[in-house]
Formats: C-alpha cells, sequence, structure tokens
C-alpha cells in the first residue's frame, strides 16, 4: 500500500515531560482511510509471513485500538494485558522496570493455553520494556509468541533489541 503514514502521526514536543517527543497517533485513527490501510496492511504482513496466530494479545490502552480491529480483520480472538485490578477472573500478573519506575501488567489465566500462537500488537515500539514483560507473562503461561506487530518503532530507542529472537513489524519506523 501507498500509504503516507507519517502524515497521519503528528509530533508534540515536550510532551508529557521535557524531552519527550511524544506521537500522536489519533489523526490516523481519526482518518477513516487510514486507519482502514493500517489495518490492512498489519494483516497482510502476517499472511505474507505465514504469521496467522491463534490470537492476538495487546498491553493497554491505545494498543487495544489496532489489536481489536486486527483481530477482527484476521477472524481471530484478542487477548488484553491489563493494568491491576482491572480483570474480574483469576490472573497471572508481571511487575516490570520502566526508565521512571515500575509497572504492572495482569491477564487472565484462563485464557492463556499451553502451546498458544500469540502474536503480540501495540501502538509504538519504544525501548521495549512494557512488550517485553508482556511476553514473558504470556511465555510463563505456556504461550508461544510468534512475533510483534508495532505501528510505529522509534528506531533509535532500539526495542527490538529487547525482543530478542521475535519477529517484529512495523509500518512505520521514525
Amino acid at each position: 500500500m501507498n500509504m503516507d503514514w507519517k502524515n497521519l502521526i503528528i509530533n508534540i514536543p515536550d510532551y508529557p515531560k521535557a524531552g519527550i517527543n511524544f506521537k500522536d497517533i489519533t489523526p490516523l485513527l481519526a482518518n477513516g482511510a487510514g486507519f482502514k490501510a493500517a489495518i490492512e496492511e498489519m494483516a497482510m504482513i502476517c499472511e505474507r509471513q505465514n504469521a496467522i496466530p491463534d490470537v492476538l494479545a495487546c498491553p493497554e490502552a491505545r494498543g487495544f485500538i489496532f489489536a481489536a480491529a486486527l483481530a477482527h480483520r484476521l477472524g481471530i480472538g484478542f487477548i488484553p494485558l491489563r493494568k491491576p485490578h482491572k480483570l474480574p477472573r483469576e490472573v497471572a500478573h508481571i511487575n516490570y522496570g520502566l526508565e521512571y519506575g515500575e509497572d504492572c501488567l495482569e491477564v487472565h489465566k484462563q485464557d492463556i493455553k499451553k502451546g498458544m500462537r500469540i502474536m503480540m500488537v501495540d501502538d509504538v515500539l519504544a525501548t521495549g520494556g512494557t512488550m517485553h514483560a508482556c511476553m514473558n507473562l504470556l511465555q510463563s503461561l505456556g504461550a508461544e509468541i510468534i512475533g510483534a506487530m508495532f505501528l510505529l518503532e522509534l528506531t533509535a530507542l532500539k526495542g527490538r533489541e529487547k525482543l530478542g529472537t521475535a519477529a517484529v513489524y512495523s509500518l512505520i519506523q521514525d
């Protein structure tokens, strides 16, 4: 597809704090043709790579938008990884470090089956810390991570390196 993805993402300097160059993806989401093209391109990457998973999984929150739409397009399920105390059934959790502190994500234990093939999805790959934690959590429950798909990859932050040998796909490298 010949979509100019970068024109649908706005750079917001010094947001949410000084020194951060925030990538605002909401113009892409607001553009019906752009959003549809992004989901279609993600689906085509999965199909071309013969990487159709059993389900998609994604940490909250903006990645949910892409994972849910992509799961619908591929005709598969979507498993959310949530912040603590957002899921009502028995959960497995992982604590992980961030540049500025610590965070935690949870998933319903019953939703992950041994040998389940999962493609991770998120909006942006930055340092890779959150995605690495998600992958570790799901693998600890017996899942097989077949790759990770992103709308945008901030290559200077080298997040791809934290994801080990997982196949990494991104529509935009910036």
